[in-house]
């Protein structure tokens, strides 16, 4: 964190220095985990519900911690420590005094699907021309925003940054550290209905971001989405999408020989032919949120193109596999409403017969049992001939599948009938919520 010392993290955080020694020592970033710790960063000992920080202080300072961050000073600890009430809060305080530093784009994404694949994409274009940082992972929640935020350098002339929340106030709290001058909203969808009740709880607690965006900044949303279309803000709007009233829009749609897209994007004047290669029709929009933050960064139709093109999947969100056997989606890094009519709509796409596999989505709330049932019912109609599914909820996406449905009651169950169930030829879909381990289930049929 260049330009932020010892003495300056703790007047930040508001924290107590047990010693003055190397308080001046410029600190490097913001670290939980001891093992990730590099010569002069910050050792935040946060206790987390299966182990504590604090117990691993000696460690840190071996690894070369500058500083540690601490709520409770260990006996006869000498070492550079800061005591706080609130280790996660001092980590939020740090970070956006770091980022009132910054003069470079902060471009802060959030919605309810396909918040890592816009993150890729946008990452991969503006790389094209621009040094970047982008949200390693899934740290995109109050302790990882922090950490990566901390992690931008004089290097980085752009910062690319994944805002995940499941309720409200969340929001708040990550746009107070990123203050990003340019917003993407990716779609508003039955996310954490738990705790955000319905899709105008999820828009609500997702737009808390704009109160903490300077006058000149740059909103950028989903022009097909109901509610995003009429978003209110005082910001420059632009829209993406494929409906008249977007900015940027798709068109001339059409898939390669291996599923991936290319098509025609529009803006103002411009036109650029796009090759997309990952599987599904969200990667369409990927591609127009990509290709929205280079126009209005200022890069050229072939950098943007060439950006496109080099976007690369990212672990278990639709990779496309061909096994020599079946084509496999495998969604299973996590899965909501949305995002499992999404993956339907891209399998219905394929030619042969088409197979769901389902688990468990979590957080729904109230309605989870109808909205698992409508997943269900959803693929039935969209032609899916085979739906399987495991989880106590999925039993619902079973029923509404119809005489498509068949319902296991354990893992082990379902992957043992496998090998009789999916032919050769077959289209197969894997998606549940991240809790539920069904990449089991993509290696079982790749292994088959």
């Amino acid at each position: 964190m260049k330009g932020i010392s010892i003495k300056d993290a703790a007047r930040l955080c508001g924290g107590v220095l047990n010693t003055h020694e190397n308080e001046n020592a410029e600190l490097g970033r913001i670290i939980i985990d001891s093992r990730e710790i590099e010569p002069g960063d910050l050792f935040a000992a946060f206790k987390g519900e299966n182990t504590d920080g604090h117990d691993y202080i000696d460690r840190a300072f071996s690894m070369g911690a500058a500083c540690c961050l601490v709520s409770k000073i260990p006996e006869g600890e000498k070492r550079p420590l800061i005591k706080v009430e609130n280790v996660e809060k001092a980590m939020e305080l740090i970070s956006a005094g770091y980022r009132e530093k910054l003069n470079i784009p902060i471009i802060g994404i959030t919605g309810s699907v396909g918040k890592t694949s816009a993150k890729e994409m946008i990452a991969a274009v503006l790389s094209q021309r621009f040094n970047i940082l982008k949200t390693d992972k899934n740290l995109n929640n109050t302790l990882g925003v922090p950490i990566t935020i901390s992690r931008i350098d004089p290097g980085h002339k752009a910062a690319v940054i994944e805002m995940g929340i499941s309720n409200f106030g969340e929001m708040s709290r990550l746009a107070n550290m990123c203050r990003p001058n340019i917003a993407l909203f990716t779609m508003i969808g039955k996310a954490h209905l738990e705790f955000l009740h319905d899709r105008k709880g999820v828009f609500k607690a997702k737009t808390e971001l704009l109160q903490f965006m300077p006058d000149d900044g740059i909103v950028i949303v989903n022009g097909d989405d109901d509610l995003l279309r009429d978003i209110k803000c005082r910001q420059s709007l632009i829209k993406f999408g494929f409906s008249e009233n977007c900015d940027v829009r798709a068109e001339n749609i059409e898939k390669d020989k291996n599923g991936f897209t290319n098509c025609r994007i529009y803006y103002n004047e411009r036109r650029l032919s796009v090759h997309i290669p990952a599987f599904g029709q969200h990667m369409v929009y990927a591609a127009l949120e990509g290709a929205a933050l280079g126009f209005v960064l200022g890069l050229s139709d072939e950098e943007i193109a060439e950006g496109i093109a080099s976007y690369k999947t990212v672990g278990r969100r639709a990779a496309f596999i061909d096994t020599g056997k079946v084509k496999l989606i495998d969604d299973s890094y996590n899965a909501n409403p949305d995002s499992v009519n999404c993956g339907i709509d891209s399998l219905a796409g394929l030619s042969g017969r088409k197979v769901c596999i389902l688990g468990d989505m979590l957080e729904l709330g109230g309605d989870e049992k109808k909205l698992h049932f409508d997943c269900g019912r959803y693929a039935a109609q969209m032609g899916v001939e085979l739906v399987l599914t495991c989880g106590e909820l999925s039993e619902s996406t079973a029923e509404g599948a119809g005489a498509a449905g068949v319902h296991f009651d354990s893992m082990e169950e379902l992957i043992k009938a496998l090998p009789a169930i999916i032919h050769r030829g077959d289209n197969v879909l894997v998606k549940a919520s991240r809790r539920q381990h069904f990449e089991e289930v993509s290696e079982a049929i790749k292994g088959l």
